[in-house]
């Protein structure tokens, strides 16, 4: 089987920057597959049977969707030093949870008005800015967007809460040591960074720029770049599969045809055969013509599973 971690990224995506920063936190060395940023995106559907979201973990034929669960298996894999140190995992999970929805979405909105867009697509040509721009009201179709206004208020209403949090010298957000916290609020404000025109929003909150800072020196690993197509291949050949079991009494039995589909936005469900499930994580089975059989998973927490309709 092959071990390796092949990370299915695009440099200018903010939840890959949450990752990247974990892998040199965590000193890994990764194989950096770069894909699309607007769909199609054919070899990461090939992988996923769906889904579409930015980034995934691939290791031999186990594919793993959404940061939340990609850290969790980062952490099975090296658990020293710890993204959940065991005394502060509960206050680390809940505060990370807040940075990847409430906070990321105040900065995303923030950052895409004009003069931000004109500096995170700084030297592209008009037709990509308009394809990525189409690309995204669709994947955030259904969703009620922060106007600029709003976005900059929560912003700053949110800078000054982590500011304060910082205000007793310690250097990382939870009681001074580095979890899973801090790299999820950092992509966030990165991401604001990737718009140097915008970030004198953080001109008023030094504790909160000398943090960044620190998270940023962590670095991004040991990254060697992979062909898609050799990815591909890897996944085709690659067995066996990582252990998992479904659990019994959660309303679904081993080898149901199911679909798993995120709740919030981009809603591409993925099919496929179940065969893992917990209160944590939801795997399936699936075959693709070119990567073979995979499992892919998820985090149950965001994700909704259904039992595949049947037609008559």
């Amino acid at each position: 089987m092959n071990d390796e971690l092949i990370f299915h990224h695009y440099p200018g995506s903010p939840f890959s920057e949450k990752v990247r920063l974990v892998f040199g936190f965590k000193h890994l060395a990764w194989r950096s597959v770069h894909i699309p940023a607007v769909m199609p995106k054919p070899d990461v559907v090939a992988l996923t049977g769906g889904y579409r979201r930015t980034p995934v973990l691939q290791i031999g034929s186990d594919i793993y969707c959404d940061t939340a669960l990609i850290c969790r298996v980062l952490e099975r894999r090296a658990p020293e030093p710890a993204l959940y140190p065991v005394e502060t995992a509960g206050t680390a999970q809940m505060l990370a949870q807040w940075a990847d929805s409430a906070l990321f979405w105040s900065c995303s909105a923030y950052t895409m008005q004009p003069a931000g867009i004109a500096g995170v697509f700084a030297g592209q040509p008009p037709e990509v800015v308009k394809a990525f721009a189409a690309d995204r009201a669709l994947f955030t179709a259904g969703m009620r967007r922060q106007s600029v206004a709003d976005a900059t208020a929560a912003l700053h209403t949110y800078c000054g809460w982590l500011e304060t949090h910082l205000g007793d010298g310690r250097d990382f957000l939870v009681r001074g040591t580095p979890s899973i916290a801090d790299f999820s609020v950092a992509h966030c404000l990165w991401f604001v960074h990737r718009a140097p025109a915008l970030t004198t929003i953080f001109d008023t909150y030094p504790r909160l720029s000398a943090w960044l800072q620190r998270v940023r020196g962590f670095g991004q690993g040991h990254p060697t770049p992979l062909d898609s197509g050799e990815a591909l291949a890897i996944a085709a050949t690659s067995t066996p599969w990582a252990e998992v079991a479904v659990e019994p009494g959660l309303g679904f039995a081993a080898g149901d045809a199911v679909t798993v589909t995120p709740t919030d936005y981009g809603f591409d469900p993925s099919p496929g055969r179940l065969v893992g499930l917990s209160n944590e994580q939801v795997s399936i089975e699936r075959w693709d013509e070119r990567a073979g059989t995979v499992h892919v998973h998820f985090p149950r927490i965001g994700f909704q599973i259904k039992a595949q309709e049947t037609r008559t």
